[in-house]
């Protein structure tokens, strides 16, 4: 098997951040040494020889992999986590097929409770990156990245340098901000993932909009909208994994997430074995500081929501948002207008079921 890897060649004259960290992968895991030859797309140059061998496979994003079986047949592999598996002891099989599985564990044994406590100091002791490789190593794309602020990409960015397969999905309320709807498109082509959105529930949706508006949150709290647009969904979007991964820190709100776990059982929600086995849920983050986080996020060049450059900290529904002043808390730009103590909706804690409206209710409305 020959193989040529195709690397983008920025105008600043410097390799794109994706082909860095597919080069990192590969070196990681010994393999370095099967890349027989390296060429560049230069931006710009669409005659230099990796632009000809894009529009000659029709792939318009790098790095991805031309190989060579010894048949002298060529294939595609654009994905640097398929190459790894297709360098294994049955390559040419695999790299013909880019669908081919790559370093996942969709058989993983089931997590026994003894094998959770053993494992959770060890975990609580260990760094955020080493935390997102054990998950991922155990559960593959059965563990998913629930997107929903700055951290969470930095746990995306960590899953893309593990080495493993993983899953993310993001809660669209309907209400977001335009630009945490442009970073998602960003975070898509930056990672090369692919991003599921879970909306709420149609007719549950309809239903509670008839009856309270779209403002009501003002008036009677925001659980009750937060319980139909996040938590219904959440739970309907855990229902197919096994684990996941969140970025809660316990500084982010002393009075309800002072004891964040780095691993635990999920005790609200329910994952894709039922009662067979427990849901693991994984804050990776939970011991770091925002400092710490944004830290991370200059150094690896993390992409991260125009909104944190004009004063937003922590960002949810566009309504139920706004800047922070110097010297307040994070997490006092959300639902501003109520008690410091109800500053949470529901992901990461009980919460009331969404409203169910009888038809004929529904009628009288």
């Amino acid at each position: 098997m020959h193989v040529t890897m195709v690397k983008k060649q920025l105008a600043s004259g410097a390799a794109c951040d994706k082909c860095i960290m597919a080069e990192g992968l590969l070196r990681d895991r010994g393999l370095w040494e099967r890349i027989d030859r390296v060429v560049w797309a230069v931006e710009g140059q669409p005659d230099s020889e990796g632009m000809r061998l894009g529009q000659r496979f029709g792939v318009a994003n790098a790095p991805f992999f031309v190989v060579r079986d010894r048949a002298g047949d060529e294939s595609i592999v654009e994905s640097t986590l398929h190459l790894m598996r297709a360098l294994g002891p049955h390559g040419d099989s695999h790299a013909r097929d880019s669908k081919a599985p790559s370093l996942s564990a969709p058989s993983a044994p089931i997590v026994s409770k003894q094998e959770l406590d053993a494992v959770a100091p060890k975990l609580a002791a260990s760094q955020p990156l080493d935390v997102v490789r054990y998950m991922l190593e155990r559960f593959g794309r059965e563990c998913a990245i629930a997107w929903s602020g700055a951290e969470d990409v930095v746990l995306i960015d960590m899953a893309a340098r593990s080495g493993f397969e993983y899953s993310v999905f993001c809660l669209d309320t309907g209400r977001l901000h335009p630009e945490t709807y442009r970073l998602i498109d960003k975070v898509r082509k930056h990672y090369g993932i692919e991003v599921e959105l879970m909306a709420p529930e149609t007719q549950a949706l309809q239903a509670f909009v008839r009856k309270k508006g779209l403002f009501s949150f003002y008036e009677d709290g925001h659980q009750e909208c937060c319980a139909v647009r996040k938590v219904e969904p959440l739970k309907r979007a855990l229902s197919g994994y096994r684990a996941w991964l969140t970025g809660q820190r316990k500084d982010q709100s002393p009075a309800t997430r002072g004891e964040v776990p780095v691993v635990q059982e999920d005790a609200t929600f329910i994952g894709k074995l039922g009662t067979q086995a427990p849901l693991i849920k994984s804050n990776p983050l939970a011991n770091w500081s925002s400092a710490r986080v944004w830290s991370y996020i200059r150094e690896h060049g993390v992409p991260y929501n125009e909104l944190h450059e004009r004063g937003f900290v922590s960002i949810g529904c566009e309504p139920c948002t706004r800047a922070t002043l110097p010297g307040q808390h994070e997490r006092e730009g959300r639902w501003w207008w109520e008690e410091a103590t109800k500053k949470e909706c529901g992901l990461h804690s009980a919460a009331p079921e969404p409203p169910v409206l009888q038809p004929a209710l529904e009628r009288d409305l």
